[in-house]
């Protein structure tokens, strides 16, 4: 730090390239790595110069590319009464990184089944069964990254950071997207026959890259173009979903994949067997909670979402979260099974969100959509949401 009044003092100061990491999740950098700074050269500065040169470097929102992951994908949903025919692959989803291929794998619970994410190396590992439902289409996962400085720790984060650039104009464009928000990053993930109408969609917001081989390679509108074909006919109207507010709060959290085998035990205790099905029954019924808990290991980075009756289950000292430590309301969509055809959902929530620069992590799983807001605005939120459900009535 510099003291002192002279604003004519020079200070040796490296020069970096800067990442653009999100400030809830501001413990690491993209992918839960520290986030330091590039050192490109040594430069001179004055106090005045460092000034001028911090409050005149593009925003985030001045400069953001959309990456097509090198990932496809299969969603999938476990029933309870059938899980102990997947607790084997499963634990090796899970804790046996080295004897499988899989890059991409997600893990919900939720009161009604297991929500399933994988890449195809992972979806071999899945028998089937009458237990086991596929979607029958291949996802692809799309990510905004940011180029520029880190925003402001009062800018809103997660899905409603891309809900104007991103999921509104898709939703115009009828393409449906189901969202994984995970601690280190929120993935969309398209249908795969959608590519071509999801690029020629955000082409003039985003610079689209294609992760090929571990390279990243530009996309063009143009390249599209031929083979572009439009969402059919002009699409209903999307239906205002019901909305349910449990009374838990969460906690967003990840660790080093390292010391995975540290937290089996927990770990296993937790997605397999905290609850009997008769016990997940009641606690449904009872609407007070739910029951709710999220294992993402996606290229080699872990990130949990769970409650705090479950986090106090885990040694304190393997699980970190953002600096401020914030805990999460849940609000969850859908009075019955939403499927996964209807556009517009994630839009419904995260629109108004938007509006009030309120942040949201969003999960979507096979039968409801999940989205997480900071407690302190659950009443902001819970208000909106009634005023939405009375505008559409009117």
């Amino acid at each position: 730090m510099v003291h002192g009044s002279n604003s004519s003092r020079r200070v040796f100061l490296p020069l970096p390239q800067f990442s653009c990491c999100s400030p809830s999740r501001n413990v690491c950098g993209p992918h839960g790595s520290v986030a330091q700074p590039v050192v490109k050269a040594h430069i001179l500065w004055t106090e005045s110069e460092l000034s001028l040169f911090f409050s005149s470097t593009p925003s985030c929102e001045e400069a953001m590319d959309l990456h097509i992951l090198d990932h496809r994908l299969r969603v999938t949903s476990i029933s309870k009464s059938g899980l102990q025919n997947y607790t084997h692959p499963l634990i090796k989803l899970i804790f046996l990184r080295n004897r499988t291929r899989c890059k991409f794998f997600s893990l919900t619970e939720t009161p009604e089944n297991y929500t399933v994410v994988l890449d195809e190396e992972g979806y071999k590992e899945l028998q089937p069964s009458e237990h086991l439902q596929v979607e029958c289409s291949t996802w692809l996962p799309l990510n905004v990254i940011s180029n520029g400085n880190t925003s402001s720790s009062s800018q809103a984060v997660g899905v409603t950071k891309i809900a104007k650039s991103v999921i509104a104009p898709l939703a115009e464009q009828h393409v449906s997207v189901f969202m994984l928000s995970t601690y280190q990053t929120d993935f969309i993930l398209v249908r795969e026959k959608d590519l071509s109408v999801v690029i020629h969609t955000l082409a003039e917001e985003f610079n689209i890259f294609r992760e090929v081989d571990g390279e990243s390679v530009p996309v063009h509108s143009q390249d599209t173009c031929n083979g572009l074909q439009r969402n059919g006919k002009e699409a209903p109207h999307s239906t205002v979903h019901p909305v349910m507010i449990p009374k838990n709060q969460f906690c967003v959290m990840s660790l080093d994949p390292d010391t995975l085998p540290g937290i089996a035990t927990t770990l296993i205790d937790v997605l397999f067997y905290s609850n009997s099905p008769k016990e997940d029954a009641a606690v449904a019924d009872d609407l007070e909670c739910i029951k709710f808990f999220s294992f993402s290991l996606i290229d080699g980075y872990v990130s949990l979402v769970m409650d705090t009756e479950a986090q106090r289950q885990f040694p304190a000292d393997l699980l970190f979260t953002s600096s401020s430590g914030e805990l999460w309301r849940m609000v969850r969509i859908g009075g019955q099974p939403l499927g996964f055809d209807e556009c517009g959902i994630v839009a419904q929530i995260s629109q108004p969100l938007a509006d009030s620069d309120i942040s949201a992590y969003y999960i979507s799983t096979f039968s409801f959509d999940h989205a997480l807001v900071p407690e302190e605005d659950i009443v902001s939120v819970t208000d909106m949401l009634q005023d939405q459900r009375k505008d559409v009535r009117c």
